[in-house]
């Protein structure tokens, strides 16, 4: 069977209820009125296990275009860390909804569908990607739907994430899952590998080439990794850099050209007062990380593009680095939100930033198909139980997990499991 092809849906027999309990498995496509959900509420903003707690709350009702998908495993991305923090903006002042369920990547089998649902069926395997829109407007039809005005993120923009026994997303959302995966496997990877490859091949004309250079912070994390992955498929070469030397060889392990330990330099956070003593001091240091970099990509070798996301500690580096004519990219702020650089260096070498947020449905599905045809590692590192999804988040906004990926079970009962057979198994024999 090749890799894609969905396999015939199961019959088996399990009692009709309305409420089942963690890897308990309905009747194929039998909905339960209630389900289980880590949800977060505006009084309980704050750290990760204040804020979620586990409830039982309404199954979902499908408009016509959407799908019920029965959670396996989902991915932890630093969105649900600002979702219980509440910042920077809380996700109740967006959907205006009771609670929030967090969780914005997802494995699963399709559960139910909507009316008007056609491309796909009850029993398909999937993984979700977390670009909703309304599809009515120009962007949606002709233009790039992330410009669209209607542009949410599933499970942080809208209360009905992953973090429950079942979720509730757009048919547009859905991909086939790759079956050599398993399910906790099959949750990683989404949100963090379109991201990547949107950063990397989305904005032309400086959609990355083969040859060039790219600095990735973080490169040890869930974007750094795939945006490590991303560059070798191209023909391109990654400089990751670290903070801690222990993830080297990891990123040397997924074929970072070089690897640079942000610790060994202090030149982070917000740029000094320009031409006073202080900022001096940082341009000289900031000039010796440069150096590292050419130590790796040759003298005066600067590079074509950098791949950011810390934005308030590493910004003004970025901007300095990156060569005449290239391009700082940046879809996140995880060190804060007030970037500051020297803006000199922008208009006279002709420097672009860019921002980037996620990716529409043809970037994410080819980002897809690299998984689908194993040309790409979801670099997974850590599986959680259902009862530790808090704890993981905690991790995250740490900085205290492994590198690489993070998934929690859901209604997947163990890990290591790639079919729908084997988990029906699994849950008669928990």
């Amino acid at each position: 069977m090749a890799l894609d092809t969905q396999a015939p849906n199961m019959t088996y027999d399990a009692p009709k209820k309305d409420l089942y309990e963690i890897g308990e498995i309905p009747p194929l496509g039998h909905v339960p009125a209630r389900m289980y959900a880590w949800a977060i509420r505006r009084e309980r903003h704050g750290a990760p296990e204040q804020a979620m707690q586990l409830e039982v709350v309404d199954t979902w009702k499908l408009d016509s275009n959407e799908v019920l998908v029965m959670v396996m495993a989902a991915g932890v991305n630093y969105n649900g860390v600002w979702a219980g923090l509440g910042v920077p903006i809380s996700p109740f002042d967006g959907h205006k909804q009771d609670y929030h369920i967090a969780g914005s990547d997802a494995s699963g089998i399709v559960w139910a569908v909507g009316s008007a649902v056609k491309r796909w069926k009850v029993g398909d395997e999937v993984v979700i990607h977390c670009n909703q829109d309304d599809g009515d407007d120009e962007e949606c039809n002709g233009g790039d739907p992330m410009f669209s005005p209607s542009q949410r993120i599933w499970g942080y923009e809208t209360n009905d994430g992953s973090f429950s026994q079942f979720t509730k997303v757009q048919a547009q959302q859905l991909m086939p899952r790759p079956r050599h995966l398993s399910w906790e496997e099959s949750a990683c990877y989404t949100l963090t590998l379109a991201t990547a490859y949107r950063m990397l091949f989305g904005h032309e004309p400086h959609d990355l080439k083969p040859g060039q250079n790219v600095l990735v912070w973080g490169a040890s994390g869930g974007l750094g990794s795939f945006a490590i992955q991303l560059i070798n498929t191209a023909g391109a070469n990654a400089i990751g850099v670290i903070s801690d030397e222990s993830k080297r060889d990891f990123v040397l392990g997924l074929g970072a050209k070089g690897v640079i330990n942000r610790n060994d330099f202090k030149c982070w956070g917000q740029l000094p007062t320009v031409n006073s003593q202080e900022y001096n001091d940082w341009l000289k240091e900031a000039r010796r990380f440069g150096k590292a970099i050419w130590d790796i990509t040759g003298k005066g070798v600067n590079v074509d593009m950098v791949f950011e996301h810390p934005g308030e500690a590493t910004f003004p580096v970025s901007s300095l680095v990156c060569k005449k004519g290239g391009m700082v990219v940046i879809c996140a702020g995880t060190s804060g939100f007030n970037c500051t650089f020297d803006v000199r260096y922008m208009w006279m070498h002709q420097k672009r930033l860019q921002g980037s947020h996620f990716a529409h449905l043809k970037q994410a599905s080819a980002a897809n198909k690299l998984m689908v045809e194993r040309r790409i590692d979801p670099s997974m590192s850590e599986v959680f139980p259902w009862d530790q999804i808090p704890r993981a988040h905690t991790l995250m906004w740490k900085n205290q997990h492994k590198p690489g990926n993070m998934s929690v079970l859901v209604q997947a009962p163990r890990t290591g499991l790639r079919t729908f057979e084997d988990t029906l198994e699994a849950s008669r024999n928990r």
